[in-house]
């Protein structure tokens, strides 16, 4: 299988596994916390409005909503995840996904909570690193969990990815 093929096939296959093990976790803080997860359709709707010139939201649930919002959000979610698998692959090579270690998908994984500290949470006005919330120190613990089950997520995806020896 030529090189490329061989690192697009792992990104995907270890980024939205990683992302579903997130999703998982979301699913089980909700439950066993009664903790909100994250609406995707406000991701979905700060991306839309972004790609029409609008960058910071004051706060993105009273902006106005847009078609197909859900659908969007979860798809970028998604593909966020493969993203940062390709990040971690582009770092330590298409050998780590053969050989996956946990210290590589955890560096990633935790290093990609600048993403939302920096980039969305402040568009979606939320301020830098929830600043903004009504408990910003909870919030960023949530999120800083939640990426390191990101992380933890790219070594179990990463392990179960290596034994189909692609």
């Amino acid at each position: 299988m030529p090189e490329a093929i061989e690192y697009l096939l792992y990104a995907l296959l270890i980024g939205a596994g990683a992302t579903a093990v997130m999703d998982l976790w979301a699913a089980a803080r909700a439950w066993l916390f009664d903790s909100p997860s994250l609406d995707y359709a406000l991701v979905g709707r700060w991306l839309v409005w972004l790609t029409r010139g609008r960058f910071r939201h004051n706060p993105i649930a009273a902006s106005l909503p847009v078609p197909g919002e859900r659908l969007i959000g979860w798809v970028a979610h998604y593909l966020i995840g493969i993203v940062f698998a390709a990040v971690l692959l582009a770092i330590w090579g298409p050998d780590w996904a053969r050989h996956p270690t946990l210290g590589p998908a955890l560096i990633v994984g935790i290093g990609s909570v600048a993403a939302p500290f920096l980039i969305m949470q402040p568009g979606m006005g939320a301020g830098i690193a929830a600043s903004r919330t009504p408990q910003p120190a909870a919030a960023r613990l949530r999120s800083l969990v939640t990426h390191g089950v990101f992380g933890l997520g790219l070594y179990a995806a990463g392990w179960i990815t290596s034994l189909l020896e692609l």
